[in-house]
């Protein structure tokens, strides 16, 4: 029988209490909403950057999920009146899963008339979470424009463009909202954590 403790937990950030992020926080409102859909491995994941972007943005909501039930979904999508749009862009590949091309983007809409719909997950999980949500595809999609390079030196990407999923809605948000810097204090907090990160790998020994 094992009788090892339990590493005391945070309640807030659902990490061990040795590494909590909570410091990290830095709230600011957005006037979109945000609806986080996090791939089931991304929940224990302690490089993963939801969490701390859910704690940066009041209101924002996470829901986990490979296969979401179509009924909770569609309860979950276009609260308030909003209007649904995917983070995600529209590829070429999607055609060869069978996904339709996604309705058009509605550029007049006001920011606080969107709901932003953020899937985190490794973008081979994304699509796959694409593929199995048919109200996924049926979503309008936001694509990021001229983006800088990614601050998360923790996570190997295959190109300087792959960013975070705190990065990626940051940049969102900015874009929606046409405040470039508004979200900058987040963008920083999030290289607090991903510093926190490396040298937590360094004590351990494991790479970063």
């Amino acid at each position: 029988m094992n009788t090892m403790p339990r590493r005391p937990m945070c309640a807030t950030c659902l990490r061990p209490a040795a590494t909590c992020i909570c410091r990290w926080a830095a709230p600011v409102a957005s006037a979109a909403e945000v609806l986080i859909l996090q791939h089931p491995m991304e929940v224990a994941n302690a490089k993963g950057s939801a969490r701390l972007l859910h704690l940066c943005l009041p209101g924002s909501r996470i829901e986990v999920g490979e296969q979401f039930d179509d009924g909770a979904l569609r309860a979950m999508l276009g609260r308030d009146g909003r209007q649904p749009v995917l983070l995600y862009p529209d590829t070429p590949g999607d055609r060869s899963l069978g996904i339709a091309p996604p309705p058009a983007y509605d550029a007049a809409l006001a920011p606080h008339q969107v709901q932003l719909v953020v899937l985190d997950a490794t973008w081979r999980k994304s699509r796959k979470m694409l593929y199995l949500n048919p109200l996924l595809q049926a979503m309008p999609r936001l694509p990021l424009r001229d983006t800088p390079p990614s601050h998360y030196l923790i996570r190997k990407a295959h190109a300087p463009d792959q960013l975070s999923t705190l990065e990626a809605t940051c940049y969102a948000l900015a874009q929606l909202e046409g405040d470039a810097y508004r979200y900058d204090r987040v963008i920083a907090a999030f290289d607090g954590f991903v510093a926190q990160q490396q040298a937590q790998a360094a004590r351990s020994g494991r790479p970063s």
